[in-house]
């Protein structure tokens, strides 16, 4: 299987894969997610370690299960021949309704197939109201490629 760009990547082509990756994650689906994946991928995101898409997938089943309204942007940061990091800000509620902001950094490897076979996240979460909320669902088309992040 084959998950084009693949590398050595410029900054053109990893853009594309972010936005790709963005595009994935916005829809919640575990199952499409994860074919983004190496069978053998491992991660570290926050203090959980996960190894195989298999498990990626559940990762994923349990995560959009209790961050709900889930709504993320991601930004290239660095890209050097199969290497990407990005930084993101996502939100979403809990089940109780309190809404969350986190902010995270990642670093991607690829394989020459294009597909990630190592993902490290960063994550911290910061309580915020409705009413500070700025992510509302995938970007728009006026808004593909634009990297709006503000540090706050």
């Amino acid at each position: 299987m084959s998950r084009p760009p693949v590398p050595p990547l410029t900054e053109e082509t990893a853009r594309v894969k972010v936005q790709a990756a963005e595009d994935a994650w916005n829809s919640c689906d575990p199952d499409h997610v994860a074919l983004a994946y190496t069978e053998d991928s491992v991660w570290r995101n926050r203090d959980e370690f996960v190894t195989g898409r298999d498990a990626i997938r559940d990762f994923l089943r349990r995560k959009w299960a209790r961050e709900l309204d889930y709504a993320l942007r991601k930004e290239l940061w660095a890209v050097l021949g199969n290497r990407i990091a990005v930084r993101f800000q996502y939100e979403c509620h809990d089940a109780s309704g309190q809404w969350w902001r986190s902010y995270g950094n990642e670093q991607w490897e690829f394989d020459e197939s294009g597909l990630m076979r190592r993902r490290e996240a960063s994550i911290n979460d910061v309580r915020i109201e409705a009413g500070e909320r700025r992510i509302f669902g995938p970007r728009g088309d006026g808004e593909q490629g634009v990297d709006v992040l503000p540090l706050r």
